[in-house]
């Protein structure tokens, strides 16, 4: 059986924070808030991934009020999320991620960020960036949102 979710991720930039984004520090770049480090790339494939497994989403996985997470690296989550997967059995075949946002400039550090998480999730994951021609709030350079796509099969 294959079966296809989606996920979606919303932050705001934080000037204050560093930025984590697919698994990676990007040094000079305003972070993103959040109760963990913000990675929105892995926030949308842990929503991905569970969905298509019709395991609910991020927010019934790790709480954004638990002290435990405050902070916590969200590779950490996306561990989580193939771990339930698996004891569903389901594994991932691939994920695709769109990044919509100004910053950071994203196509220097595809091919990392790509190896990055691919070997995070077990399977191939592709990443593309794209900007809104400054349209709406992403447009306006207050934050980033992400959108993935998790194809994933019994097992």
């Amino acid at each position: 059986m294959i079966r296809v979710g989606t996920g979606f991720d919303v932050h705001a930039y934080d000037e204050a924070a560093p930025l984590r984004l697919a698994g990676l520090d990007w040094p000079g770049e305003p972070g993103l808030s959040g109760h963990s480090d913000g990675d929105a790339v892995c926030h949308a494939v842990v929503d991905a991934l569970l969905s298509a497994a019709g395991l609910g989403d991020i927010g019934g996985l790790v709480g954004v009020d638990d002290p435990e997470t405050e902070g916590a690296a969200s590779t950490g989550f996306v561990r989580l999320a193939l771990e339930r997967l698996a004891a569903a059995g389901f594994a991932p075949v691939n994920v695709s991620v769109q990044i919509v946002g100004n910053r950071p400039r994203f196509a220097a550090r595809r091919d990392e960020a790509q190896r990055a998480m691919s070997e995070l999730v077990g399977a191939p994951v592709s990443l593309a960036a794209t900007t809104t021609d400054h349209l709406g709030f992403t447009g306006r350079g207050e934050g980033l949102a992400v959108i993935a796509t998790a194809l994933i099969e019994q097992r």
